[in-house]
This record gives structure tokens, C-alpha cells and sequence, in this order.
């Protein structure tokens, strides 16, 4: 599936972006966001978390590598929704041992995952992978592109 892109002139847009995509969501899924530090991805998952009614302060868990939120589907239903920082982790092994691939593998959970590119190898391979890149000359100014990989329900729903 071609991949969707996506221009945000500032925080806002981004995290007006992450809101709208809260929809698509479905528990089970996973969220890979990419980019270089101060690209936007965790404004995005707040507004993924805004968009998925979690009443708590989401702030990236780059010390604890995980945060937990609760929150409510599009459907109402409510749905856990961990928050991943891989910024810290070095190596397999280190994601092995805190029980990552079992979190990534709950299906009743979405997982929103900043600095995937740090865990490619444990990524589900159904996933939604975001990609933040600055653009020259504009504060605040990113290419955002989303892309589907592998088969995901409700795919076509995150590109629209």
C-alpha cells in the first residue's frame, strides 16, 4: 500500500494529526514512529491519546521505556494503550528482559512506539509506521508519511 504524506507547519498540525488517527485505531494495533530527536513524534501520541480519551498526562516514557494509559476506542469501548520510548535501548537482549514482545504481541492493547528504528527486530509485522522528517528551512515543518505494512485491519481507514 503507497504511503500517505503529510505536511505539518507546527505542533499543532501534528498533533491534530495523531487526533484524527485515534479513530482508525483498533485494539491489537501497533503504531512504529520514526525521526530524528524534536520530530514530532511525541506530539503526535498525544494527540493519538487525546483521540483515544486518556485523561492522563502523556509524556514520553524515555526513562521507564513504557507508560500506560487507559483510554475508549471510536466504538467506546475502553482499550490500554502503551506508550514506548526506545530512545535508551541498546540492544535486543535489553528488550527481551523488560518483556517487550509480549506487550507488542497483546492484542487488546495499541501500542504507540517512538524510536522503532532502536527495535526493528521485535516490530509485529502488521503495523502502521510513521515517519517524521524536518524540512529545510521551516521551524517546526515536517513531512509526516504513514504507511501500512503488512495486512491491518481498518487499513484503508488510516490512509484516508
Amino acid at each position: 500500500m503507497e504511503p500517505r504524506i503529510y505536511t505539518s507547519m507546527c505542533e499543532e498540525e501534528t498533533f491534530r494529526l495523531g487526533f484524527d488517527m485515534a479513530s482508525d485505531l483498533r485494539s491489537g494495533d501497533t503504531v512504529a514512529l520514526y525521526g530524528d530527536l524534536g520530530a514530532g513524534k511525541t506530539e503526535f501520541i498525544k494527540g493519538v491519546c487525546e483521540g483515544l480519551s486518556v485523561d492522563e498526562i502523556v509524556s514520553s516514557p524515555t526513562f521507564t521505556i513504557v507508560n500506560q494509559y487507559a483510554g475508549k476506542s471510536s466504538d467506546g469501548r475502553g482499550v490500554i494503550i502503551y506508550h514506548i520510548d526506545l530512545y535508551r535501548v541498546e540492544s535486543v537482549d535489553e528488550l527481551e528482559e523488560i518483556g517487550l514482545p509480549e506487550t507488542l504481541a497483546d492484542p487488546l492493547a495499541i501500542k504507540l512506539i517512538e524510536w522503532s528504528e532502536h527495535g526493528t527486530q521485535i516490530l509485529p509485522m502488521n503495523r502502521v509506521d510513521v515517519r517524521f522528517t524536518a524540512l529545510e528551512g521551516e521551524e517546526n515543518c515536517r513531512k509526516i508519511e504513514v504507511q501500512i505494512v503488512g495486512l491491518l485491519e481498518g487499513a484503508a481507514d488510516l490512509l484516508s
